[in-house]
């Protein structure tokens, strides 16, 4: 075989160190950055945290709260230069209708609080909220001052029982659920205290007597109709009616799989029972709680904290970065001041300089690019703003992508696990994408929408006589929004509500 040498030209696309750190950066959540900061500070001593009253002139990226700007570094002078791009152009309804084509006004306000959280249930109206300026007061969960098994505890220490029942209650509370159930058999448990001298199971069935006379009603339940019993044995306003108090007890012993499949007619020839009676036994066993437990578990914690706040303002919508998961970084100035004094003579610190300098920088590239797209959400999706999810397009991420000359590959990593505060809650970025359904006259309705709509009409229903998945698909029709009853039972169980028989009441 000869051998020869060849010369061959070719392109290729190489991503330098900068560009690869540009692109994961872009992708990490707010924790994912937070936790990537704190590497880089323990990594490079170029870089420090700034501090509160930080030196003017010295290189800081940080968000100024009073007026919203994203301070840009720019080369070696290490001073903190606003960048205009940072601050978000209000958004008017007239803009949406003429197609974004009018003068856009750049406005800067300052960010008075951040909400919570808004909660509410399927029942709730999609099209309220969002007309007045003024924001509602977010809704706040206190966490539990104590355990289950602490209250527990406390109350037995409160008992006149001797040690040997309390020892027993001790035993029997280790054996507890987070939701307060007894998760192991009466029986087991005495076989495994064999060992215990002249224990009587007489013994065991009162120390659980006595654990089930403890706060919270129906804790050391062994079941869920027990532990409906337990509670309503303590309700002295309904065991003061015997009749009443017997049709409850009734119902939960017996008949508590036909009142959760809502079979009103079965129950009543079971009961022997009217119509009034029955609903009033049905309002009764639904004011007890089945999770006895569930008032003592921990709250996680962890929450979501929102990359961009959207506010009202003078009748305009108003997109700014949320101050508070802006890193305040900066430059070291000791270690920047010998660099500039002894040029060439550390290859290391002037390594870790220039990687100081590319953090900082992919830093504000990556909210510069998540203010733009959120700001391009904000004029595609200005119907849900004014009006709410029903009002929402369709949109796809090609469609931003286009508008702001970004690859769909970076909306998508920008609209990854990041968070919008609305007036309508705090959503992710992803939820104002999605899937649509072709309309009679040719036009398309986002399923976002159609959920909406679906969750309209639920909430409107005659309790008594609800619409069924078919009838839900027929009254979209007559809107122009031809779906499937399949369709409209996946929209419905996404939106985690109950199906027809499910949701019939008396």
């Amino acid at each position: 075989m000869k051998q020869s040498l060849q010369l061959k030209v070719s392109q290729n696309l190489t991503l330098t160190p900068q560009l690869q750190q540009s692109i994961r950066l872009l992708q990490l959540s707010t924790l994912e950055l937070q936790q990537e900061i704190q590497q880089a500070l323990a990594e490079n001593p170029l870089l420090e945290l700034a501090d509160e009253e930080a030196v003017e002139g010295e290189r800081t990226l940080s968000l100024d709260s009073s007026n919203g700007e994203l301070h840009e570094p720019q080369g070696d002078s290490f001073e903190a230069e606003p960048d205009p791009r940072k601050t978000s152009e209000p958004v008017s309804d007239q803009q949406a209708e003429q197609d974004n084509q009018s003068e856009e006004i750049v406005q800067r306000e300052t960010i008075d609080s951040i909400q919570d959280n808004w909660e509410g249930d399927w029942r709730d109206n999609s099209g309220a909220g969002a007309d007045g300026d003024e924001e509602k007061p977010g809704l706040q969960l206190a966490a539990p001052d104590s355990s289950l098994h602490q209250h527990l505890i406390d109350q037995l220490r409160m008992t006149q029982a001797s040690e040997r029942d309390k020892n027993l209650v001790l035993w029997l509370i280790d054996y507890l659920s987070d939701d307060g159930y007894l998760t192991v058999e009466l029986e087991d448990l005495w076989e495994t205290l064999q060992d215990e001298p002249d224990l009587e199971f007489e013994e065991l069935s009162a120390a659980l007597r006595l654990l089930q006379s403890f706060d919270p009603p129906g804790v050391g339940a062994r079941n869920a109709s027990e532990c409906l019993l337990l509670q309503l044995a303590q309700r002295r306003d309904i065991t003061c009616q015997t009749s009443l108090y017997n049709n409850c007890q009734h119902i939960i012993r017996d008949h508590l799989g036909l009142l959760a499949q809502r079979d009103f007619t079965k129950l009543k020839k079971a009961l022997n029972v009217d119509e009034d009676t029955l609903k009033l036994c049905h309002q009764i066993i639904r004011s007890l709680e089945p999770f006895p437990g569930a008032r003592f578990r921990r709250i996680d914690d962890d929450h979501v904290v929102p990359d961009v706040i959207v506010k009202k303002l003078s009748g305009q919508w108003h997109v700014q970065l949320n101050p508070d998961v802006m890193p305040k970084i900066r430059i070291n100035e000791m270690y920047a001041s010998i660099l500039r004094s002894h040029r060439g003579q550390s290859a290391q610190l002037s390594a870790q300089l220039q990687e100081a300098r590319w953090l900082l920088k992919n830093v504000q590239q990556r909210f510069d690019t998540i203010l733009r797209v959120s700001q391009a959400i904000v004029e595609r999706q200005i119907g849900y703003f004014n009006h709410g999810e029903i009002a929402m397009q369709p949109l796809v991420l090609r469609e931003i992508a286009d508008l702001l000359g970004l690859h769909e590959s970076t909306v998508s990593r920008v609209t990854t696990q990041k968070y919008m505060l609305t007036p309508y809650g705090l959503v992710e970025l992803k939820y104002f994408f999605g899937s649509h359904v072709s309309t009679d006259s040719g036009g398309q309705a986002s399923s976002t929408a159609i959920r909406a709509l679906i969750k309209q009409l639920i909430s409107a229903e005659d309790a008594k006589q609800p619409i069924s998945d078919s009838q839900i698909a027929d009254l979209l029709g007559q809107q122009g929004i031809v779906v499937a009853r399949r369709t409209v039972a996946k929209y419905r169980e996404s939106l985690k509500i109950p199906p027809v028989n499910m949701r019939k009441s008396l």
